[in-house]
This record gives structure tokens, C-alpha cells and sequence, in this order.
């Protein structure tokens, strides 16, 4: 089988993390993870977005593409942990319209993203994990406990997901990649029957 370098996209609490490390489980693709753990802006970014949005999305941006440099030199199929894409698209653009960058922090933050991306090899394919509920977003970020997400609100999930919900078409006419929308909503990968649900229209993909 060919190399394939597959990214998964969406808004924080959909399940990227677990649909990464299944699809990495089942079809033996080496897994990198999104840069969240050791991120060392994440919690002064929660506590003062403000202060600390430009700086935590360089960081997440030197991350991200440092992945796509490790991607490429790796032999075996990879699974990505959030797009690089969606940092410029959704989080910069959003963070920028709330005020906590303002327009010369976003100009040279897309200056530097498009530097950085125009050497890198993009995702074979796409697996956008879409969930339009905020509630069901929430609960699940609240589930999983991590510290710094504790500060996370419904109304900021919900600005996230404005720009979410355009996401595919952007990934697709702007950059050109091939992208496949799973609603996981009312899909639970966790459970036994989900998760071989989404398995199987995972491999549908692979296979396309």
C-alpha cells in the first residue's frame, strides 16, 4: 500500500485525539499527536487570551510544522491530530475577530504561516470530524478533564464552530485537498458498534 498522509479536523471536544490513535491501532499508521501536552503557552493562553493568543498560535504553527517535516521523511502512512490548516483559517481569524490579536499580530502571523507552508507536503486526505453541538462539545471537553481546558465556554465553542462549519469547503477550493465530513454527533466512537462504524467508513475512504 502506498504512503498516505491523513490529517483529522475539528472543533476542540470532537474526538480528534481518539479517531487519531484508533486509526493508527487498526491500520498501522504512525500517529502525531496534536502539540497540546507540552505546549508551554496553553494554560497562560486560557487564563489571558489576550495577552497570549499571537504567541500560542506561533507556537502551535512551529509545531504543526515540524510534523509535517517528521511526515515526510517517515516511510509508513501517518495520521495528523488537527490540520495545520485550521490554525490560520479558524483560530487565528477568530481569535483576531474577538480582539485578542489584533491586525499587525494577524498579518505576520499569515505571513508566517505562509512561508512556513509553502515548502511543506500537504495531507493526502482530510477526515473532518464535524460536531454542530456545543453542548455535546462541552460535556465531552469536560469528561476528558484536562486543566486548562476548564475555562472553555459554550459561546466560544460556538464562535469556533461558525468558522468550523465552512471549513471543508475552504480546505477543498483553497488548498485543494481531498476531504471527508463524518458527523459525530450522535456517532460515539468510543462505543464497540461506533467505533467499528466509523472504522469502516474510514477504510471506505482510504481506499477511494
Amino acid at each position: 500500500m502506498r504512503k498516505q498522509f491523513v490529517a483529522l479536523a475539528g472543533n476542540i471536544g470532537a474526538g480528534k485525539t481518539t479517531a487519531a490513535k484508533m486509526i493508527s491501532q487498526r491500520f498501522g499508521f504512525e500517529l502525531f499527536d496534536e502539540p497540546v501536552i507540552d505546549n508551554r503557552f496553553l494554560r497562560d493562553y486560557y487564563a489571558d487570551m489576550k495577552r497570549w493568543s499571537f504567541t500560542l498560535q506561533l507556537e502551535f504553527l512551529m509545531k504543526r510544522s515540524q510534523h509535517h517535516e517528521l511526515i515526510h521523511t517517515v516511510k509508513k502512512s501517518c495520521i495528523q491530530d488537527r490540520t495545520l490548516l485550521e490554525d490560520p483559517e479558524i483560530f487565528a481569524k477568530y481569535l483576531h475577530g474577538l480582539g485578542h490579536m489584533d491586525d499587525r499580530e494577524l498579518d505576520l502571523y499569515l505571513e508566517y504561516f505562509q512561508r512556513l507552508n509553502r515548502d511543506l507536503h500537504q495531507p493526502d486526505k482530510v477526515i473532518y470530524l464535524q460536531c454542530n453541538d456545543t453542548e455535546i462539545l462541552g460535556r465531552r471537553i469536560r469528561e476528558r478533564g484536562r486543566v486548562e481546558e476548564s475555562g472553555i465556554s459554550q459561546q466560544f465553542l460556538d464562535g469556533l464552530g461558525a468558522y468550523y462549519r465552512t471549513f471543508p469547503q475552504v480546505a477543498r477550493g483553497k488548498y485543494k485537498l481531498e476531504v471527508s465530513t463524518l458527523d459525530v454527533s450522535k456517532l460515539d466512537i468510543r462505543a464497540a458498534d461506533g467505533k467499528e462504524e466509523f472504522l469502516g467508513r474510514i477504510e471506505q475512504f482510504l481506499d477511494a
